[in-house]
């Protein structure tokens, strides 16, 4: 069924396309001249809409029949077929359920960090043992002064486990500012929600297939790949540990680090620390 509003405007396309007349556009549209020339008198109940758009904002599961009782509960009585129409002219809808919940974080653009602490990187890396197991890695890097805070090898690495081993860094290291990450389902569990709720540690999560943003986490992958991963074949995970934590000590204490002037990145804590409590 053709609704009187879109007669109208298809006499006004017509008029203006072909250049006739109104009475002329009617006839060949076989749509009565009246209908064109009304004039409706309804007001444009602007502030119902809005009471209407505030209740679909904050119950976005609420459809136009528990927002007419909502609006009713506030003293705004109307009948329900003219909050129907106005709930599409307004073109709400409810929203569709999604997938499980997800921590959101934020995507702000990052600041520089200026101090140890003020940020800490996270990426999972891959490998597998000599008989095919596969194995996965948690990173965790300092942003500012390049340290591996932890390397984390096991075959399975939930959100909770995340979490439990942030707990453990920070116990002895302190909290953090900022946490960084990709998008993973680890990083976006529930877990992970839960602990920001309790730490009051602020997430941030880069954009979707720009791993360019974290990257100084992705740089210190390469170097651990390239140096431990790639350069060892495990025949047990508790091999592929004990490795990993010996390259993680050489980093952090016998390797020098271009980006901080060639000096390793427990000696530039150490000179940072210094340098802030002289100053």
């Amino acid at each position: 069924m053709v609704t009187p509003d879109a007669k109208r405007k298809a006499v006004a396309h017509a008029c203006t396309v072909h250049a006739v007349s109104q009475r002329r556009a009617c006839l060949a549209l076989t749509i009565d001249r009246s209908t064109v020339r009304y004039t409706s008198t309804r007001p444009d109940d602007a502030l119902l809409r809005e009471a209407m758009k505030v209740v679909a904002a904050e119950r976005r599961r609420f459809g136009y029949r528990r927002i007419h009782i909502m609006l009713d509960r506030q003293g705004i009585v109307m009948n329900q077929k003219k909050l129907r129409r106005l709930y599409r002219e307004e073109k709400l809808q409810v929203r569709r359920r999604g997938g499980r919940k997800r921590a959101l974080g934020t995507r702000r653009p990052m600041l520089v960090p200026d101090r140890a602490n003020a940020r800490w990187s996270l990426d999972f890396l891959s490998d597998t043992i000599s008989d095919g197991r596969r194995f996965r890695v948690l990173a965790i890097v300092d942003d500012y002064t390049r340290e591996c805070l932890a390397l984390v090898a096991d075959t399975s690495l939930s959100g909770l486990r995340v979490a439990r081993e942030l707990d453990g860094v920070i116990r002895l290291r302190g909290r953090p500012g900022t946490i960084v990450s990709d998008n993973g389902t680890e990083f976006t569990s529930m877990a992970i929600l839960r602990w920001c709720q309790e730490t009051g540690v602020e997430w941030h999560y880069i954009a979707p297939g720009k791993p360019t943003q974290n990257a100084f986490v992705e740089s210190f992958n390469g170097r651990f790949r390239d140096e431990c991963l790639n350069d060892t074949l495990f025949s047990t995970l508790t091999e592929a540990r004990s490795a990993i934590t010996s390259w993680k000590e050489d980093y952090n204490r016998h390797r020098p680090h271009s980006a901080l002037g060639n000096i390793t990145p427990a000696e530039f804590a150490l000179k940072s620390e210094l340098e802030r409590q002289a100053a």
